[in-house]
């Protein structure tokens, strides 16, 4: 039970939009589910616990938020298999990250148990939406803002702690064709970047769209200081399969520990791969490529799971990966991971729980 008098209040939509969803083209992002929770920061503690029909909001244009940025979210997803069950996938990391965001950006954590009953509440409310279609899911979004109405640079006093849900297929249509950033920057040493803040995504959007008027899809991000070294792929982190070990860089300040990013390898040194995490120089990739010895890049996150790369470009040169193979790495740790996710795998690692929506009974989600 959550750590507080109050309970979460439970108000739950006349009518249903689930008729009104075409399941087999959903566009990413776009269709919100019938409910959302929601609570508030006032005098140093969580209030007002409701899991509501899902609704525009109403904020002071004063709002922190909206002038100074403080602003974190997660990103997760529940999955259904064909027996009707109901699983979330490491849910308790992404409460762990999301309180990391929130001490870096001067936000009240929330406690586990707390985020844990308000994302079950929600999931069960809303049991329906979650898709039974392979490669599809219930993606949720967790998120927090600032909420004083007060123009003048400090850390807000109030703030709202928000989760809304929409069904989702791929992120990603196509194998993605990125190019090796060299100018712009996505984070610095002491900034943000290891967290979840709005503002790390707000900087990306420029460099972005111009890689993408370029024919490309995305980015690897580079350092800020030298762009020497390999950090992200767009909102992913990124990995290398290169002579049979696969590389990714060390989650330092610039680079967020992605959930995602950790199961890939827990499985890799399962399996017995030699896994590498350290700095990767650009300049060491690209000559890589050059001789042929990159067998596999991809993006691992929460969206796109894995996003295999297809394309490399960097000084105006286009490197081509080996066409893909369906005993690629990338390709079985992506089944395995969906396999997991579904309960059709052993849960050797302890990620998943499983969700009753008629019961108050969750399985392995609240310790």
């Amino acid at each position: 039970m959550i750590s507080t008098e109050e309970t979460i209040k439970i108000v739950p939509i006349k009518k249903s939009r689930l008729d009104d969803v075409d399941f087999e083209n959903l566009p990413f992002g776009r269709v919100f589910s019938d409910h959302m929770f929601e609570m508030d920061y006032i005098d140093g503690q969580w209030t007002n616990m409701t899991v509501h029909p899902y609704k525009n909001l109403s904020l002071s244009p004063a709002s922190s938020v909206l002038h100074y940025g403080q602003a974190i979210f997660e990103g997760m997803k529940a999955y259904k298999n064909s027996d009707d069950e109901i699983f979330l996938f490491r849910a308790r990391d992404n409460a762990n990250r999301m309180n990391s965001s929130a001490r870096r950006l001067c936000m009240p954590e929330i406690p586990k148990e707390l985020f844990l009953e308000a994302l079950l509440s929600l999931v069960k409310i809303d049991s329906k939406w979650v898709p039974d279609i392979a490669g599809f899911s219930l993606y949720i979004r967790p998120f927090m803002i600032a909420t004083d109405s007060y123009i003048g640079v400090k850390a807000s006093e109030t703030y709202k702690f928000l989760i809304f849900t929409c069904p989702v297929g791929a992120y990603y249509a196509e194998p993605l064709k990125v190019k090796i950033e060299q100018f712009y920057s996505r984070a610095a040493e002491g900034g943000i970047g290891r967290t979840k803040a709005a503002g790390n995504y707000a900087a990306s959007l420029f460099p972005a769209m111009m890689a993408k008027k370029q024919g490309y899809h995305q980015l690897i991000w580079t350092d800020a200081k030298e762009h020497k070294y390999i950090e992200e792929s767009g909102t992913m982190n990124v990995m290398f399969v290169v002579d049979n070990i696969l590389y990714t860089p060390t989650t330092s300040g610039t680079i967020l520990p992605g959930i995602t990013r950790d199961s890939v390898l827990t499985i890799a040194k399962d399996w017995g791969m030699e896994v590498q995490e350290s700095s990767i120089h650009v300049e060491e990739l690209v000559t890589a490529l050059k001789e042929g010895r990159v067998q596999e890049a991809f993006g691992t996150g929460t969206a796109a799971t894995i996003a295999r790369i297809s394309t490399i470009g960097y000084n105006d040169k286009d490197y081509e990966l080996p066409p893909f193979s369906e005993n690629d790495f990338s390709i079985r740790v992506a089944e395995r991971l969906e396999d997991i996710k579904r309960g059709k795998a052993n849960d050797r690692f302890g990620w998943i729980c499983k969700i009753d929506p008629d019961s108050n009974i969750s399985i392995n989600c609240l310790n």
